[in-house]
């Protein structure tokens, strides 16, 4: 008879220790959320940033620098600085350059940071005719960003986002004055609609808050607004004008917030200003989720304690203050702060200018408000200078080549050469221009032919030319030295009458009234005769020596 034994392995022994240590890091672990602010350059973003993580603006400081995507961090403690309540992250985007947006998603992707993100759009009051511009730049990316790649995990997290903000939407409970009395919409757990005009965007339920700063330029005793700088200005009007056009602002702002489920608030340098916009903020981050419906029964229950209540009333009338959460507004009341206001003509016109290809030429909102701003918008760029065309190089050359070719000056190829006019020629010697091509001595041959008798005797010229080729090669003889001259004295008189080397202009009179030719006439006939006897004394004295010496004895 066998027996079989059954082996049964022991499951493995679970840590008791680290299963405790878990739990208890779990529920003391410190939620973190984070802060991402758009904004343009000097807008006031550095300000706004040091305001939400609690910390003191220094106006004396110099500027930081932007990167391409600013960081900075800040843990949320309690009254007493005891406990740590939370931790924020602040991400800053110096401009709505492209290359600085698409950094975003690789540090905040929305499939996990999307529940736990707040987005600042901060505007400012030197720029306000900018003010819907760049609303329509930033919402979009905002709502570009939040679908993120599409996926279904994504879509389930957008989903719930939508939810628990429009929960936060229908649950806002104006504060009340009196700590007795709770507010209006927490008497019942009866949800409303939301109304007309509200949440009509952002998809995904991304909290927005709009931040306008600067804005203790509104009510300041210049006649511009935004005049600093040279940016230009809003021009003011006269009495109640300028708090119609300023109005008239807060209402559009109103109305776009309200299709996106934003909030709006109105800043200055004040700490005020920014301890209240870092209440709200706390607030918004922490908003509890939906809550879940209750099966057999028609009340909703109402939401999750925030940790973090917020206690400040809507203000619409300090127009350095304005504080409009989200929640609280509809188109009633944004009608009753000025009246003939369209809050659903701005609706369209919006729409109009998000949809492109289906505008039918009616004006969009951006049109509208810049009718509304009036005034100077801004410094203008310099208009670009009339443009240039060039002529053609083959056509401006044939416009020019007539003029050129009749007028020699002008024709750059007779800088090197010689020229043919002797009433042009200057530095000539006392003999005439000295390496002048016009007077070489061909030219002089038929000069001197002409005035001897015009070729009577053209074997005699011929000779006459070759003693003058001769003598002009002599270099003791050469003409225009005074040593060659010396020995006569009508060339003496002629040659010394002048400085040697000094211009004689051709044509023109000598000293005794001779022309020129005259002279060069004078001066080959004087070295030829004085050549001549000069010859016939040294051959006589040379052939008859002794006849002397015998006169002499005898």
């Amino acid at each position: 008879m066998s027996t079989t034994v059954e082996i049964v392995e022991a499951e493995p022994v679970e840590n008791l220790w680290s299963s405790i240590l878990d739990s208890v890091s779990s529920t003391r672990s410190i939620p973190s959320k984070q802060i991402l602010i758009l904004g343009e350059k000097s807008s006031g973003r550095s300000t706004i940033s040091a305001g939400l993580l609690g910390r003191q603006v220094d106006d004396t400081k110099p500027d930081h620098t932007d990167f391409a995507l600013g960081y900075d961090w800040a843990d949320v403690r309690d009254d007493a600085d005891e406990d740590t309540l939370a931790r924020l992250s602040m991400y800053t985007v110096p401009s709505s350059s492209p290359s600085h947006l698409s950094l975003v998603p690789h540090f905040l992707p929305p499939r996990t940071s999307l529940p736990h993100t707040l987005v600042l759009i901060v505007l400012e009051w030197t720029r306000p005719w900018s003010f819907i511009e760049q609303l329509e730049l930033w919402l979009a990316w905002i709502e570009t960003w939040a679908k993120g790649d599409g996926s279904r995990e994504l879509q389930i997290v957008s989903e719930e986002s939508r939810e628990r903000l429009q929960s936060h939407l229908q649950h806002y409970a104006e504060p009340s004055t009196s700590n007795d009395l709770p507010g209006a919409t927490s008497l019942t757990n009866t949800l409303l609609p939301l109304g007309p005009g509200t949440l009509t965007h952002n998809a995904s339920g991304v909290p927005i808050v709009v931040v306008c700063t600067k804005s203790d330029l509104i009510d300041e005793g210049h006649d511009i607004v935004g005049g600093s700088g040279g940016m230009g200005g809003m021009v003011k009007g006269k009495g109640g004008e300028w708090e119609e056009r300023t109005d008239g602002v807060m209402q559009v702002l109103r109305t776009v917030c309200l299709k996106y489920g934003a909030a709006l608030f109105y800043t200055t340098q004040q700490p005020q200003t920014l301890s209240v916009l870092r209440q709200y903020v706390l607030h918004l981050l922490f908003a509890p989720p939906a809550p879940s419906p209750s099966f057999g029964s028609t009340d909703t229950p109402a939401p999750a304690r925030n940790p973090f209540p917020f206690s400040h009333r809507p203000n619409t009338l300090d127009r350095d203050r304005v504080l409009v959460p989200a929640g609280w507004d509809s188109w009633g009341k944004i009608a009753v702060l000025r009246d003939g206001f369209d809050a659903k003509a701005w609706g369209e016109a919006w729409e109009r200018d998000l949809d492109q290809e289906g505008n039918d030429g009616s004006l969009g909102a951006k049109e509208m408000f810049l009718a509304l701003v009036g005034g100077d918008q801004g410094l203008k760029p310099a208009p670009l200078p009339p443009l240039i065309l060039p002529t053609p190089e083959q056509q401006f050359l044939a416009a020019h080549h007539e003029s050129n070719a009749k007028s020699s000056d002008r024709d750059p190829r007779q800088t090197f050469r010689t020229p043919t006019d002797p009433s042009n020629l200057t530095g000539a010697g006392v003999v005439g221009p000295l390496g002048s091509s016009s007077f070489s001595l061909p030219t002089v041959e038929r000069a001197l032919v002409e005035m001897e008798g015009g070729g009577a005797n053209d074997k005699g010229a011929e000779r006459d030319g070759r003693r003058v080729s001769a003598a002009r090669r002599d270099p003791t003889g050469r003409p225009g030295h005074p040593s060659s001259i010396s020995s006569t004295g009508t060339s003496s008189t002629h040659t010394h009458a002048r400085l040697p080397g000094s211009p004689v202009l051709p044509g023109s009179p000598d000293a005794d009234g001779k022309t020129q030719h005259e002279v060069l006439t004078n001066f080959f006939q004087s070295l030829l005769s004085s050549r001549d006897r000069a010859g016939g004394g040294g051959s006589s004295a040379g052939r008859n020596p002794a006849a002397g010496q015998a006169e002499g004895k005898q």
